[in-house]
């Protein structure tokens, strides 16, 4: 599937499910406080991530975010990266003054 088709087609889910809950697109717009043409837009798949979260928690689906992007733990090597990272002690450098007593 092409982004385009991707992205209709997730509209024409988030149309469904405001259906299924006998919403309006009124009703979903001042859930959200977007304007009903932003909400149009959204079930033609032409919608920015932060409208999208807000329907889906005005039609009570934020939870299916868990399954569309699910939360990961970091790999290993990112682990081992950030503990090599992590300082452990001081450097131990010092600034050293000069000698003056030297006429050099």
């Amino acid at each position: 599937m092409s982004v385009s088709e991707i992205v209709a087609q997730l509209g024409q889910r988030l149309k469904q499910a405001r259906l299924n809950a006998d919403l309006t697109q009124e009703d979903i717009a001042a859930m959200t406080g977007l304007s009903r043409k932003v909400i149009i837009r959204a079930e033609k798949g032409k919608a920015n991530l932060e409208t999208l979260v807000a329907i889906l928690i005005a039609l009570g689906l934020e939870k299916q975010l868990d399954l569309f992007i699910p939360a990961l733990p970091p790999s290993p090597v990112q682990m081992a990266k950030r503990k090599a990272a992590k300082r452990q002690r001081a450097s131990g450098k010092r600034v050293v003054k000069p000698d003056t007593s030297s006429p050099w």
